[in-house]
């Protein structure tokens, strides 16, 4: 996936509508070393750190529409790839210095002008399967706290001007995504503030409503029978705290804690 954020790149660099200066130049993914000494004019991007990004990670599952039903899977991990830019040329003195800076700078300024790498710039993984999200980019100049002095050191070369580029990108996991069965029908319950009652309905482990099961209220010693609907009401209920107990033919029977009140009137028990 990397090296097609590379070629991804590598093809705006290179576009028919980027400046000239970079159309005619090199683009290269090498680590900058001491061995590093390209001929011709070269833009150079290492990418140098790989991160996860936590603040656009998100815990809700992906959705896939397919015919008449849903597949359900882990949302893709949202990845900061960061690379440090810099310009090369083979020339010597000032004048070396003068192509170098231009070409950073026409660098810089393209490369500004995406905020998002539009989907067609996107190539191999990156484009197939599409990334769920945009893929947003930020330039940011080494912060004054962050010397690069180490990494120079590290590459055996000299220090040169430099920009970050990040771009941020999704990487889903191989897994297969689970079948989920298609809502069949939306049951929309009310409450009355005039006239309020404790209600609410008793699901099996299947999620499928029981019938006839015995509701109480043990704090009350009230008592009701569910419907076939899976449903129980109580009225003329004081607003409280109360326990609810839910026997089942043949099945365990709950106890279930609730908080009964005007905004809190319905109260669903699941069974195990």
């Amino acid at each position: 996936m990397f090296h097609d954020l590379d070629a991804t790149l590598a093809g705006l660099l290179s576009s028919a509508s980027a400046p000239a200066e970079l159309r005619a130049a090199e683009i290269s993914f090498r680590t900058p070393d001491k061995d590093f000494t390209p001929t011709p004019p070269t833009v150079n991007l290492f990418l140098h750190a790989i991160s996860e990004n936590r603040e656009l990670r998100s815990s809700v599952p992906i959705m896939d529409r397919v015919d008449d039903h849903f597949l359900s899977g882990a949302p893709p991990t949202r990845v900061d790839c960061t690379y440090l830019i810099t310009a090369w040329s083979s020339q010597s003195g000032d004048v070396k210095v003068a192509a170098e800076h231009k070409l950073l700078g026409a660098t810089l300024l393209w490369l500004s002008t995406f905020r998002v790498i539009p989907d067609t710039a996107l190539v191999g993984s990156l484009q197939n399967p599409p990334q769920r999200y945009p893929v947003p980019t930020a330039l940011a100049m080494t912060p004054p706290d962050e010397s690069l002095a180490h990494l120079w050191s590290a590459l055996g070369t000299v220090p040169r001007p430099t920009f970050t580029l990040t771009v941020t990108i999704g990487m889903q996991a191989p897994d297969p995504l689970d079948p989920v069965s298609r809502v069949e029908t939306i049951d929309i319950e009310g409450v009355s503030r005039t006239h309020p009652e404790l209600t609410g309905r008793v699901f099996d482990a299947g999620l499928a409503a029981v019938t006839g099961a015995s509701v109480s209220v043990l704090d009350e010693n009230l008592d009701t029978t569910t419907d076939a609907a899976g449903r129980f009401r109580f009225r003329e209920l004081a607003f409280g705290d109360y326990t609810l107990r839910v026997r089942v033919p043949g099945g365990p029977e709950v106890t279930h804690p609730i908080k009964y009140r005007e905004t809190a009137q319905i109260h669903p028990v699941f069974l195990s």
